[in-house]
């Protein structure tokens, strides 16, 4: 085997597991942002947020990491994703950014407290479905012809992006109800409870529609399942989705599972994940970009991957220490400076 079929798929692997940590971790508190509306009060809200204030800056690391490194090993996926979902992609940072901004000036602002955690849980909704948009997109397939995109300025928008837009809503507002279970105590343990058993509902309903939709693609993601029959060893993935549902279902019943919710939603997030990935591989573009014709040179990647080996291990570690400092339950009275 030779640098030029390996590395790709390394690079491939490194992007991946960058995207999947941003959407596991940075999606919950997205999902307390959807979720701010339905707090009983202002102190309620100050507590939501509150879970997440030490930590919740950390998390956008990830989309730098995978952003960054599809840049550098993939420029030509890059620049394709880039032309084709310019305004799905500006709308998120602008929402991620007015995100950042209404949760800082919340816990500083007197009169304008209101308007801050509205403006909270409007930046929230808006990045959580322009990512779903961007990842329907993708999904779909984009329209190539010699690697060159065809589609115009809104080529992105389908009713199957929108679909999964509205998916990823409230696949981010479970995660954000589950974290809250697992954090909180009293009143607002009570309501995140109270809406995370319809949200197990919605989420799996629309995991079922989305995967009903796919075979209908152009970019043959359900044929890769059935040929060759890869469908025997792929079949324990959306099995294990379904227990896993199950579990999640129970979990949310039971009172006296804090954590368990939160866990189980992540590895639900984390096999949809991967059966996403299992079936655009080896594409990274869907119907037909490949990760070997999107590639940078081996000796850019051997370079970057020297960066990678020290950076990548540095903020799994500052990741996991923050967690670490800041776990257990988060009264309703602290505060955040």
């Amino acid at each position: 085997m030779t640098l030029e079929l390996v590395l790709p798929v390394v690079w491939f692997g490194v992007i991946g597991f960058g995207v999947l940590m941003y959407v596991l971790l940075d999606g919950f508190v997205l999902g307390l942002g959807i979720l701010a509306p339905f707090a009983e009060d202002e102190a309620q809200l100050d507590h939501m947020m509150n879970t997440a204030a030490p930590i919740w800056d950390g998390n956008e690391t990830w989309l730098v990491l995978g952003g960054t490194a599809l840049l550098a090993a993939f420029p030509k996926a890059y620049g394709l994703v880039l032309s084709a979902l310019y305004l799905p992609v500006l709308l998120m940072l602008i929402a991620l950014i007015f995100r950042g901004v209404a949760f800082e000036f919340r816990f500083k602002a007197t009169r304008a407290k209101r308007f801050w955690g509205a403006a909270f849980g409007l930046g929230s909704i808006l990045a959580a479905a322009m990512q779903g948009v961007i990842l329907g997109a993708l999904v779909e397939g984009m329209p190539l012809t010699d690697g060159k995109y065809l589609g115009g300025a809104f080529g992105w928008f389908s009713p199957f992006s929108m679909l999964t837009g509205v998916a990823v809503v409230f696949g981010y507002a479970l995660l954000g109800s589950c974290w809250l279970i697992m954090k909180t105590a009293g009143a607002t343990q009570k309501t995140a409870r109270t809406l995370t058993r319809p949200l197990v509902l919605v989420v799996v309903a629309f995991m079922g529609l989305v995967s009903a939709w796919l075979p209908f693609l152009d970019s043959r993601i359900m044929a890769r399942w059935f040929e060759s029959g890869n469908f025997w060893w792929l079949a324990p993935v959306p099995l294990l989705a379904l227990a896993n549902a199950f579990a999640l279902w129970r979990a949310a019943m039971h009172e006296g599972r804090d954590a368990a919710p939160f866990v189980l939603t992540l590895c639900f997030f984390a096999l949809g994940f991967a059966g996403l990935v299992l079936g655009i591989w080896p594409n990274i573009v869907p119907p037909s970009l490949s990760i070997w014709d999107a590639a940078s040179p081996p000796s850019t990647q051997v370079f970057l991957l020297v960066g990678i080996v020290i950076l990548l291990p540095a903020i799994l570690g500052y990741t996991w220490w923050s967690y670490s400092i800041f776990r257990g339950k988060v009264e309703a009275d602290s505060g955040y400076h």
